[in-house]
């Protein structure tokens, strides 16, 4: 089968896995394993294939995002009701260099609530491993919240890479919502370049202060109430700051607050650079929602390539 071929079938297979309430559609297009949740920990994982991967082979970061990001809160859900809203407080996560290929496994820790307030503040840990070994590890807290108004929240499905698969959808059968996802997957597949990165849809650029980017919000990285998911927010804010360095550069670490909803048609992120010696640099980002509202602020740091 083409690439192109395939990557379609994975876009419609995710619309009908979406169909089932209770996973956003992105953890459904990359189609996430819950190998394992407990109350003591989670294990993920995600097979990448042409629909997220980097000219390079190696999975993009926001698909890395979202399964460290789900792992995180999935064993913290485990400790209350299945179909609570947690809403991402904050998300740190650093970089071994390992490159991100083959099978990626999140596993989460639980590491409690916090002792000074209601149980609703829970705390967690995550590693993910790659082919060669540790990808990354690093640490979330999460926030119990109330769904929207007039929002029901469903328990997420759990399902695993034995699960039987959903039954085959055809674009005639598609609901309004879901042709706009199609016709974003299809203009992604005819652009120039990796598939995932026209998708998702940020392309940073540099400009005098450091580095910009608009992205279009949408239902393809929405969550379970429409907001924009947090491993989506956090890969825009990695690939902003890159973009400010020149290329010898490669992220080593971010460290993301997440501040209000990513909400609005467009997410605008502008990155300066605070500190750029010979050996790491460091970058502030900013994203901005409707009404200019600030969602998320980020500090990441970047090691200089070897010679």
């Amino acid at each position: 089968m083409k690439p192109q071929q395939a990557i379609r079938r994975q876009v419609l297979r995710g619309l009908a896995l979406n169909r089932t309430p209770g996973l956003h559609f992105a953890g459904n297009f990359l189609d996430v394993s819950f190998d394992h949740v407990a109350r003591d920990g989670a294990r993920l994982s995600v097979d990448p294939g042409p629909w997220c991967t980097e000219i390079d082979g190696q999975a993009d970061l926001g698909s890395l995002a979202i399964l460290a990001d789900l792992a995180l809160a999935a064993c913290i859900r485990a400790h209350l009701p299945s179909a609570t809203r947690l809403g991402t407080v904050t998300m740190n996560l650093q970089f071994t260099g390992a490159p991100r290929t083959g099978r990626l496994k999140a596993e989460g820790v639980f590491q409690g609530f916090y002792r000074q307030g209601p149980r609703h503040y829970g705390m967690s840990s995550v590693s993910v491993m790659g082919r060669s070994g540790q990808v990354c590890y690093g640490a979330g807290t999460f926030m119990a919240l109330d769904p929207p108004r007039g929002v029901k929240l469903h328990p997420v499905p759990l399902r695993t890479r034995h699960s039987p698969e959903p039954p085959p959808l055809a674009p005639r059968d598609l609901h309004p919502t879901e042709r706009q996802i199609l016709r974003r997957a299809d203009a992604a597949i005819a652009a120039e370049g990796p598939f995932i990165g026209h998708f998702w849809g940020p392309q940073p650029h540099r400009t005098d202060a450091g580095a910009a980017c608009a992205l279009e919000n949408g239902p393809h990285i929405g969550n379970r109430v429409g907001h924009a998911q947090g491993g989506i927010l956090l890969a825009l804010a990695a690939g902003t700051a890159a973009a400010a360095l020149t290329p010898h550069w490669r992220l080593s670490g971010i460290a993301v607050g997440y501040i209000r909803p990513g909400e609005g048609r467009r997410l605008r992120a502008r990155s300066r650079i605070v500190h750029h010696g010979r050996l790491m640099a460091v970058v502030r980002t900013e994203i901005f929602g409707r009404n200019r509202r600030r969602v998320l602020e980020v500090t990441s740091t970047h090691a200089a390539l070897s010679a």
